[in-house]
């Protein structure tokens, strides 16, 4: 919510005038300098938008404020340029309003422009998230990154490496939108205080990682693609099996880590809708972001959403530092999945990025059954699944 600054106000006042952590209108103004604020100055105020209200016959601000349970001088604030003593009916105030409630809708078919949206209506309530785009899908989508925190402990989490597991998306998203909302409000979330991981962590979300395969499965074949995208799937209509990228490629065999034995196992000699690990690693411009991310910004875990099987992975090859066991134990035991230190599996992002940093990664496989998951186990994947996310955070 923007307001223009009055004289002889300060952040600390509208900290207190709204009820929201003072780091967080600091964090959310990073062009502002609080010693020196100037008159009209634009203030972002987190966790707050403003609303349109037409006055009725009798009202007054202060009756307003009364009604709304909000201070008088935050409608003054908003309504600057308004004579509060000569209101008439039908003119309009804005009121500030606090948002409570989670608004990202992660039940229902969770594509590129759903996340687009979110993304938006986060960043503008939630100003002190920052995005960044990364690079761009075979098709020119945008594969954004969204960062939070302020701490020296680097935390990745990424979802829809694979197209058909896209309920990873809108998992994390919702997270994401939770978390934000116990730090505006000053409430815990599953029992956690959130303010202390939100300065002790710099979380890095990348919550599509191949938008143009999710909305093939969810939409079906862009226009100018339909021939050699059918084709590619066998002649099929039906794109629910569809793990690869737009190309062909399964992105999650991507990456440098005895990719060859990969290459040399795996059925698909060409493009297919899942497995084929390309001709070459990182051929792929969504692979090569995420390695370009991971070399840049040396995160110290990284979490890979995959859907199913209630179970996680959390070895590579004996690469995988001590730490990574206790933490497994951990996510085990907040979600009830089953650790699993190493299966007969390469060339992941996960195992890449054990081998690279020896830094603890995972896999984890959210939900059970046969994908794309359906959206009727959203609410019990989320549930299992939020304990690790937060284990990831404080641990």
């Amino acid at each position: 919510m923007e307001i223009k600054l009055r004289p002889g106000d300060t952040l600390w006042y509208y900290s207190q005038l709204f009820m929201v952590p003072l780091n967080l209108i600091l964090d959310s103004n990073p062009s502002v300098n609080p010693n020196k604020l100037a008159v009209s100055e634009t203030i972002q105020i987190p966790g707050f938008e403003s609303q349109v209200h037409q006055i009725k016959h009798g009202e007054t601000l202060w009756k307003i404020a009364g009604v709304r349970n909000i201070s008088v001088d935050s409608l003054l604030l908003l309504n600057q340029q308004l004579n509060p003593n000569n209101l008439k009916v039908g003119d309009e105030v804005l009121i500030p309003n606090r948002i409570i409630k989670r608004f990202v809708d992660g039940k229902k078919k969770y594509d590129y422009s759903s996340l687009q949206e979110d993304i938006n209506r986060l960043k503008k309530v939630f100003p002190f998230i920052t995005v960044h785009t990364i690079g761009n899908s075979v098709l020119g989508q945008n594969i954004e990154e969204i960062k939070i925190g302020k701490g020296t402990k680097n935390v990745h989490i990424n979802a829809s490496f694979h197209a058909n597991e896209w309920i990873t998306t809108p998992i994390i998203m919702t997270f994401l939108n939770d978390f934000l909302l116990s730090l505006t409000n000053a409430t815990t979330f599953r029992n956690v205080r959130t303010m202390p991981l939100y300065q002790s962590v710099d979380l890095s979300i990348v919550p599509m990682v191949n938008p143009d395969g999710v909305n093939l499965v969810l939409n079906g074949p862009p226009e100018g693609q339909k021939e050699k995208i059918i084709s590619i799937n066998e002649g099929s209509i039906d794109f629910t099996g569809w793990k690869a990228n737009i190309r062909g490629v399964d992105l999650n065999n991507q990456f440098p880590a005895n990719w060859e034995i990969e290459k040399e196992r795996k059925e698909p000699k060409g493009p297919a809708p899942r497995d084929y690990p390309g001709d070459t690693p990182l051929s792929e411009p969504e692979a090569q972001v995420m390695a370009e991310l991971a070399k840049k910004e040396q995160f110290d875990r990284l979490l890979a959403l995959h859907t199913q099987g209630k179970e996680f992975y959390w070895g590579y090859e004996g690469l995988e530092p001590a730490e990574s066991r206790t933490l497994a134990n951990e996510f085990s035991r907040v979600s009830g999945y089953k650790a699993i230190q190493n299966v007969d599996s390469h060339a992941g992002y996960k195992d890449w990025f054990i081998q690279e940093f020896r830094k603890p990664g995972f896999t984890i496989e959210l939900g059970k059954g046969i994908n794309p998951l359906p959206l009727s186990q959203f609410a019990e994947i989320y549930h299992d699944t939020t304990g690790i996310f937060l284990a990831s955070l404080y641990m």
